[in-house]
């Protein structure tokens, strides 16, 4: 089977892998080329700890545990100069400050209805988890699962992966598409037309452009992300640590400027500091009031980034879907097309789970996940606003 998956970003890598794995004659097709766009400007979260139980907390926990192996054979793999995972099961540590501690409890609670491993910290155990944590933390929840990894690298490592299984890479833009008795038979690109029996648009923020070409719109949109480095120092945080607030963050679906402090240290001895989000379209002057907010509030959670060097900023569009759930699946519109798209800052926790669906949807691969809820035509996703 020919299938051209098109966006080389994370999600669109492990796609191109899973699919090649199981025998598919795979092209990966990008405008820019492998991890260019959103998976090289994030933080390369692999999070349970902010998923409410539902459909992508349940993506999530599979994602989780297919996360520990693939990224000990991407690095086990590794030729010549490819780039390691850097995969770190460091843990995440939520917080909450005077006021919120009822509300972290019960979402905790909740988790581990589902499975989710999450454990309330008393306040001697969280000074040895983190020493340098604000005092005036009121409450803060352990969740081991959590975890972390370098996310242009891995992209780079899955794409790598599937070459040697047999895809190939064409760096091209896609402008439309050619249709054979009701189904996609070709796209057509800037490098020319590739004969397909099938295409997986991954293209994240532009996969409503994307399905419009195609002939298949999305209400997908990009939602603005910046995230602050640090100049490298000493280890001083040791977990992924957050604000309660950052669920609420990701969760809503208010198109303002929202921040949430997010802390974590890189194995390079950088601290990433983030996050905001605001729904500005392609706008990429965000200004320093992102930059303002995140400060802050990080500055509140850990006390001596006050007197820390900022190396540098940086920006990201995640795909954002009106209903805060992945797309994934096969169009209903369209013959032989499928989405794997709008899991806005969750893309690299879910890539591996997404590519499961993905194999299932367009070769029949088997899969304990329910693709029910992911599905390209639910209400609010199929016809864009």
């Amino acid at each position: 089977m020919r299938i051209a998956v098109i966006g080389a970003g994370v999600v669109g890598a492990a796609c191109a892998l899973e699919l090649a794995e199981r025998g598919a004659e795979v092209v990966l097709v990008d405008r820019v080329g492998i991890a260019a766009e959103t998976s090289s400007r994030c933080e390369g979260n692999l999070l349970v700890s902010d998923k409410a139980p539902g459909p992508e907390a349940d993506l999530a926990i599979h994602s989780n545990a297919r996360w520990r192996a693939l990224a000990d054979r991407l690095d086990a793999e590794r030729t010549g100069g490819q780039p390691e995972t850097e995969f770190e099961a460091k843990g995440g540590v939520v917080v909450a400050f005077p006021g919120g501690e009822e509300a972290l409890r019960r979402f905790a609670a909740a988790q581990r209805g589902i499975g989710i491993r999450a454990e309330e910290l008393d306040a001697e155990r969280l000074l040895a988890a983190e020493p340098h944590l604000s005092p005036e933390v009121a409450l803060a929840i352990h969740y081991p699962d959590d975890a972390q990894l370098q996310p242009s690298n891995t992209t780079q490592a899955l794409a790598a992966a599937a070459v040697r299984h047999g895809a190939r890479l064409v760096v091209a833009e896609v402008t439309g598409s050619r249709a054979e008795a009701g189904r996609i038979a070709a796209i057509e690109t800037t490098a020319g037309a590739i004969e397909v029996d099938a295409v997986v648009n991954c293209a994240g923020p532009w996969a409503g452009e994307l399905g419009r070409r195609l002939g298949a719109p999305l209400d997908i949109r990009p939602r603005r992300g910046v995230i602050l480095v640090t100049t490298p120092m000493p280890q001083r945080v040791f977990h992924k640590v957050y604000d309660a607030d950052y669920v609420g963050a990701v969760g809503s679906g208010d198109a303002a400027l929202q921040t949430s402090t997010v802390v974590e240290s890189t194995p390079g001895g950088t601290v990433l500091i983030g996050s905001s989000r605001e729904r500005v379209g392609f706008d990429e002057h965000p200004g320093v009031d992102p930059v303002r907010a995140i400060a802050a509030k990080a500055t509140r959670l850990f006390p001596f980034l006050e007197e820390t060097i900022l190396l540098r900023s940086y920006f990201g569009f995640r795909p954002y879907a009106p209903d805060h759930l992945p797309v994934i699946g096969e169009d209903p519109r369209v013959g032989g097309l499928f989405h794997a798209t709008g899991h806005e800052g969750a893309g690299i926790g879910l890539a591996p789970a997404t590519a499961e669906l993905v194999a299932h949807a367009v070769l029949g691969a088997p899969t304990s996940l329910d693709p029910v809820p992911f599905l390209p035509g639910r209400p609010g996703i199929g016809v864009a606003a």
